[in-house]
């Protein structure tokens, strides 16, 4: 798999809505996550905010980060960042499990501390997972339109 799989046509839809500030940083993360774990499986959904989920397996519960874009920003979340260490506390939120990082510019997110805590991430993902995934480096779309 390539970080430079297409964007289900699905989120296209709700992408295109954006502004193109959003759309371009969007974008960006995006191949960060999938130049850093090729096979990981993308998950998509459009509920308080449009969706991208990355996922060792098909499951969200196997997932080590997401893209949530809202109206007029996105994070960089990790779907179990209190389990996760961040020598460099990037992560904000007050959630159980999910921290996040603003991200703003590229800059919040093209930098060694952040590339180290999604590999922390993915690492703790494999560890944490049940049973081998049936798929890899798939894009499994959720949104209903």
């Amino acid at each position: 798999m390539s970080e430079n799989r297409e964007i289900h046509p699905d989120f296209h839809h709700f992408l295109d809505f954006k502004n193109k500030g959003l759309i371009d940083l969007f974008k960006d993360l995006r191949s960060f996550v999938l130049s850093t774990y090729p096979d990981c499986n993308e998950l998509l959904y459009h509920t308080h905010a449009l969706t991208a989920v990355f996922s060792i397996s098909e499951k969200l519960s196997d997932a080590f980060c997401m893209i949530p874009i809202y109206t007029n920003h996105l994070n960089f979340g990790f779907n179990k960042g209190t389990l996760l260490e961040d020598p460099h506390q990037l992560l904000k939120g007050t959630g159980k499990l999910i921290r996040h990082i603003e991200v703003k510019t590229h800059n919040d997110f093209r930098n060694e501390k952040v590339e180290s805590l999604l590999q922390s991430a993915i690492d703790f993902a494999k560890e944490d997972m049940d049973k081998p995934p049936k798929s890899t480096g798939k894009t499994i779309s959720k949104i209903k339109r």
